[in-house]
């Protein structure tokens, strides 16, 4: 595992970029510290032994000396508005897979569409949303699937038991809303809706102990971008429980706090995909604690796979379609309890 390969992390001080130092220590590769602010930086380098290159996405000559020697790139730096494409560009420069960590819509929609052809006929590998939000949910959806090549609907529920929200969050929300403007998104019917009505109120049964929750619907995730990307499944919708929505607005709401000695804090959280066909319905959930923590596992476990050939495409793919979904979740224990259940009851 790792094989001291070097593996450039851009946005290394960040809340999660930090998760995803450790996790890439914990598994033999060598990080090599990125971002635009030189003193976090030199601290997180400092703390590890290693090193750190300070680089900007205003210049792409700093992004080439980052990524130089190194065997591929997580983004972890957002907005991600801003860092993705030339990110992205200084990896295909560099002739090396990237990777990010990116909950935004909008983001994630741009990278689809501006370089799933030009990376396919570069024989790229460009792997976004490889996080809690997009990453989990796409492959949660993925194995729901089994050998269905089709289904009527999806449908990821989340239920946190808090979502205290880190800078990075908060801001990435806010770009997301200056873009978006007065609309909200949905997918349906195989297409993008812009709506302007309130997302609506719903009640969703988690496996127990959690049981029924309220949840807002529509509470449009990266999971609606990644998971028609690749599956034939023309209505995506996701949910949020109520309390979790209500944290993450309110301007009062703490930055998460570390409860352990890996820094995560104690919030706790399930994810819960069920796929429709017909009458068929199948389901797979997943189990664990801080979504910002479990994203290192997420993707470095896709980092690994992609340096060592357990791929199924190239160019630009979502976790679902790229990796093989129920062997990636199992491999993500202890961390993300996973079940799938694959027997068509009735819906």
């Amino acid at each position: 595992m790792g094989s001291s390969q070097q593996v450039a992390v851009f946005g290394a001080y960040g809340h999660t970029g930090r998760f995803v130092v450790a996790e890439l220590i914990a598994r033999g590769f060598v990080p090599v510290l990125s971002g635009r602010n030189a003193q976090p930086l030199g601290k997180v380098a400092g703390e590890h032994g290693l090193e750190a290159r300070v680089a900007s996405v205003d210049d792409p000559d700093s992004l080439d000396r980052a990524l130089a020697g190194t065997a591929a790139v997580v983004n972890a730096a957002g907005p991600f508005a801003a860092t993705t494409g030339p990110v992205i560009e200084a990896a295909l420069r560099a002739g090396i897979p990237y990777l990010d960590v990116a909950a935004e819509l909008e983001a994630n929609l741009d990278t689809f569409a501006h370089y799933r052809e030009r990376a396919r006929e570069a024989g790229a590998l460009i792997v976004p949303a490889m996080a809690f939000f997009g990453g989990l949910g796409d492959l949660l959806a993925t194995a729901a699937m089994g050998d269905w090549t089709a289904a009527d609907e999806a449908h990821v529920a989340y239920a946190l038991s808090n979502w205290h929200p880190t800078e990075g969050t908060r801001l990435s929300g806010a770009v997301s809303r200056e873009r978006r403007g007065a609309f909200r998104l949905r997918y349906s019917g195989g297409r993008w809706e812009r709506r302007t009505d309130a997302a609506p109120a719903a009640e969703w049964t988690f496996p127990e102990p959690v049981g029924q929750r309220a949840v807002i619907a529509e509470f449009t995730m990266a999971d609606v971008v990644t998971i028609p990307q690749h599956l034939s499944i023309p209505d995506v919708t996701t949910y949020m429980n109520t309390e979790a929505a209500q944290d993450v607005v309110a301007p009062d709401t703490p930055a998460p706090t570390a409860t352990d000695e890996t820094g995560r804090s104690d919030q706790t959280f399930v994810v819960d995909a069920i796929v429709r066909s017909g009458g068929a319905e199948r389901r797979a959930t997943a189990t664990g604690q801080d979504i910002y923590a479990v994203t290192a596992p997420l993707v470095v476990e896709a980092l690994d796979r992609v340096l060592t050939g357990r791929t199924r495409t190239v160019g630009v793919a979502s976790a679902g379609e790229m990796f093989d979904a129920p062997d990636f979740l199992r491999a993500l224990a202890p961390r993300i309890a996973f079940e799938q259940r694959l027997q068509e009851g009735l819906a």
